[in-house]
């Protein structure tokens, strides 16, 4: 997700084609949530790896087809026409996002391990799951964490969202539509992912990520490289949340990489009317 509408003159310049590279000097990894509603075609995907530096880091969640639809069984031929699309972008695939439905169960395990197995070891996969049954039942998390053999599990956590009821249009909406998942901060590989969820206040989405501010502080202390994705129910401020977070954590690891300073947007040179 690197272009919204209420980014356009903000964080991107308007109606430019190269709205990932704009992005791109804001924050340096994106999650690929576009490819979850289709397999893009390469040359679209060539044109990402363009607009990009290798170390840019892009977690590309894998089509509903796969993951919804055939449930990671026989998944063979979409699959590989997804690896043939995605593969001009090189090291630039930072992990292979697997969002499972909330219909995928503890029972379900077999079809996962058997999934992650035949995936080329070349992919990093992150695995993301919505059954609360992973979280509140400790047999439940040891089966998946043995199932993930080296994959990583993405939290998401919403937690500091559910904490008071909808204040706005969007709060609402995404109230309906956000799952309701339990905490979990335990990372299993070198490079954790993360997904949080704050609100449209801007005090209480920084309120709610302190916890992660240390959790991340610790992780890079220990050696791992984490990547974390902020979100608000309209994500018009992501950009400039997730630069704030990374500060946070930069001021308690000082040794943290700077993001890259942003090119100034300029404005549209005409007004944007009606008609």
């Amino acid at each position: 997700m690197w272009s919204l509408k209420s980014w356009h003159g903000r964080f991107l310049r308007p109606q430019s084609a190269q709205r990932l590279r704009h992005y791109s000097g804001w924050c340096d990894a994106v999650e690929g949530n576009t490819t979850f509603y289709a397999t893009p075609s390469r040359a679209t995907v060539e044109s990402w790896a363009a607009q990009t530096d290798p170390d840019f880091r892009l977690v590309v969640k894998l089509p509903k087809e796969i993951t919804h639809e055939r449930r990671l069984v026989d998944t063979d031929e979409p699959l590989r026409a997804f690896l043939h699309a995605i593969e001009p972008l090189g090291p630039r695939t930072h992990a292979l996002w697997i969002q499972l439905p909330g219909s995928f169960t503890p029972a379900d395990l077999g079809a996962l391990r058997l999934f992650l197995r035949r995936l080329p070891a070349a992919y990093r996969c992150a695995v993301e799951v919505r059954d609360p049954a992973f979280f509140t039942e400790p047999r439940a998390a040891e089966a998946l964490e043995r199932a993930l053999d080296g994959a990583e599990w993405v939290p998401f956590d919403t937690t500091s969202f559910f904490r008071s009821p909808p204040t706005s249009a969007a709060e609402r909406e995404a109230w309906t539509k956000k799952p309701r998942m339990p905490l979990r901060t335990r990372a299993l590989t070198e490079f954790p992912i993360v997904r949080y969820l704050g609100r449209d206040a801007t005090d209480t989405t920084v309120e709610g990520w302190q916890r992660w501010v240390e959790i991340t502080a610790g992780w890079l202390r220990e050696g791992r490289s984490p990547t974390v994705f902020v979100h608000t129910p309209d994500n018009a401020d992501a950009p400039a949340l997730a630069r704030r977070f990374h500060d946070e954590v930069r001021a308690k690891v000082p040794g943290l990489r700077p993001l890259p300073e942003p090119a100034s947007v300029p404005a549209p040179e005409e007004p944007l009317t009606l008609f």
